[in-house]
This record gives C-alpha cells, structure tokens and sequence, in this order.
C-alpha cells in the first residue's frame, strides 16, 4: 500500500516537472529562429525602377531582416497617395515640387529630405525613325506624334513644356502632342511606333535597344531635374526608411545609380 502510494507521488511530480518545463521551453525563443522581417514602402518615380531595382538586391543581401517594397508611378500620383493616407515610409519624387508640397502640408521629416539625383532630358526616335538635328524638326511633316508625359502630374513632362515653351514651339506642336501617365508609357509609344518621337529621361533609354536618343535638352531649357527624397511623416518603419535611405545617398548607392545613367544630386 505504501509502495503504491509512493509511486502516485512519485508519478505526480514527474508529471507537474514536465508541464513547467514544457511551460519554460515553449515560452523560450527557439536557438537560431530569425527576427521577423520589417518592410518598408517606397514610393518612388518610375524612371527609377530599374536602378532602384537593383539597389534592392544588393541591399536586402546585406540586411535580410528588412524586406522593400516599391510603389512606381508618376511623381504627381504618388505625391497624391501620400496625401490621402497610404501608408508610405519613403518617397523619392522625380520632381522638387512635388516634394515641396508635401513639405508645405507637413507630411515629410524636413530632416531627413535631401536632394539625391539629378537626371537628363532626351528626346527619342525608333531606332529606324526620322533624322532630327534640331528641336524645329519636329514641326516638320517627318514628325506625326510626340509622346511627352502628362505635363500636370509627370515631371518629365513640365520639363518637356518647359523647354518647347523657351524653344516657342510648345503652341505650334499642339496638334501633334500625345500624353502618357508617365516617362516608361512615353518609351512604350516611341518604342512601338505609336509616337515618332518623345520626351524621356536618359536613364530610361540606358538599357533600351529599341529607341535611339536623337537629342539631348540643354539645361538651360529647364528647371534642374532634381530628385528629392525624404521619410514621410508618422512612416510606419522611420528608423529602417532612414537607414535606406543613406544608403541611397553612400558612395555604394551612388556607383549603383550611375549605372543607369543617373547623377548625383545638387
């Protein structure tokens, strides 16, 4: 009877030992187990993608704990998701007025905004397309359609009408404008013979085999083709947009952008 009792008790304690070990070990981290990813959101101009594209590689190699997500668009358009709430971490604008009014309506850390890159206006042809030598060319009847970005929303295309405005041909070629939601759907209309010509960045044709690049816009036809960027207010992930963006900002970000044709800020 003792001998039983004895080993109910016994029983008993090896059983309470296992329930507050398991207890222990369950609420233990496993050895090994990785942290969850953070991820981030970056709204950004859509002549970037392929350069941003290949930064995020290189990137997310050397910090597998953060995971980037890329919204492309218009500059216009993503300033205006911004300001209706999306939850964005950080913005890159092809444009410094789209950045300015966010700023104005307090939607940017003003700290962390720096001019990152700058870029270059070029006009395209097909690749078997008409000879231009000059901007008045395009009055010419070799030149049916011009692809320009939809001047109100795509910085591209305020610097497009700015320059055919100071070259006063911005009236005369009215008739033959065709807009596009943004600089990749303007390569698209060149590319496909859609539009004789059109007006795009450099870094957009750096990697194109189908288009040729018949002229290149002088500065001083323009506003300087500015790229701000900045963390935007209340981001869901600050300290991890932050850290991604001095790395867009490093030598090492840097030599990754030129590739693509892009040049530092100023």
């Amino acid at each position: 009877m003792k001998k039983n009792i004895l080993a109910g008790v016994l029983l008993a304690l090896t059983v309470a030992l296992l329930v507050v070990g398991c207890g222990r070990s369950a609420s233990r981290p496993q050895e090994g187990a990785r942290s969850p990813q953070r991820e981030i959101t970056v709204s950004a101009a859509v002549s970037l993608k392929d350069a941003l594209e290949a930064i995020k590689e290189q990137y997310t190699r050397k910090h597998p704990e953060v995971k980037i997500s890329y919204n492309f668009g218009a500059s216009g358009l993503l300033q205006k998701q911004i300001e209706q709430g999306a939850p964005v971490d950080l913005f890159i604008s092809a444009g410094v007025s789209q950045m300015d009014r966010l700023a104005e309506k307090g939607l940017i850390e003003p700290e962390s905004r720096t001019n990152l890159l700058s870029n270059e206006l070029v006009l395209v042809t097909p690749k078997n397309g008409p000879a231009l030598k000059d901007f008045h060319d395009l009055a010419g009847s070799a030149v049916k359609r011009i692809a320009i970005g939809l001047p109100d929303t795509v910085p591209a295309g305020q610097y497009a009408r700015e320059s055919l405005t100071n070259l006063k041909l911005w009236d005369i070629l009215q008739p033959k404008l065709v807009m596009a939601n943004d600089v990749r759907q303007v390569l698209t209309f060149v590319e496909t013979g859609n539009a004789d010509a059109g007006f795009v960045y450099r870094s957009d044709v750096m990697r194109n085999n189908n288009v040729q690049v018949s002229l290149v816009v002088p500065d001083n036809l323009h506003k300087p083709i500015i790229y701000p960027a900045a963390v935007v207010k209340n981001a869901p992930h600050r300290e991890e947009a932050r850290n991604f963006l001095d790395f867009l900002a490093s030598p090492e970000g840097m030599l990754i952008f030129e590739k693509y044709g892009l040049r530092p800020g100023h």
